[in-house]
């Protein structure tokens, strides 16, 4: 409670736009760091958690035949860790830049889709579906080789 009533109490003495846009920096790190701690123990937790699935799975269940299934499985879970990975440098590198990063957002979903058709079953989809995945496909991979061209001739000059 004690922060909102600095937080208010700073707003209406802040004359000047220059001391507003100052906290608003302040709140925005904040929030960015607070982000950054919590992704780590998200991803800590699905790191412990894709452990013990796959050491339950390998040691306790050696299950002749259904091998695929769970390669399928572990393949998302590991999706998932890189994913979080991939969120936790979007907020990193808006840390550091105060800027957010298109390309790594753009990767970021990449994965993302990537993830999904890998863990797709075909047998639970309809084609709808499946064209919706291919247009987000075509869409983000148009947009990551744009800002790829934009990126690269902003260097090159």
């Amino acid at each position: 409670m004690g922060f909102l009533r600095e937080v208010s109490r700073k707003i209406s003495r802040a004359g000047k736009d220059e001391e507003f846009l100052g906290l608003i920096k302040k709140i925005e790190s904040l929030v960015s760091k607070l982000l950054s701690l919590a992704m780590i123990v998200v991803i800590l937790i699905a790191v412990i958690d894709l452990g013990v699935i796959l050491g339950k799975e390998l040691i306790f269940d050696r299950s002749i035949g259904r091998f695929n299934d769970f390669l399928v499985n572990i393949f998302g879970l590991f999706l998932n860790v890189l994913i979080a990975l991939e969120i936790l440098e979007n907020i990193t590198a808006y840390l550091r830049k105060h800027v957010v990063q298109v390309e790594l957002v753009i990767v970021t979903s990449l994965i993302a889709v990537a993830r999904k058709i890998i863990i797709l079953d075909l047998e639970k989809i309809d084609g709808t579906e499946l064209i919706g995945l291919g247009i987000a496909i075509l869409a983000l991979s148009l947009s990551y080789w744009i800002v790829r061209n934009v990126h690269s001739k902003t260097h090159d000059e």
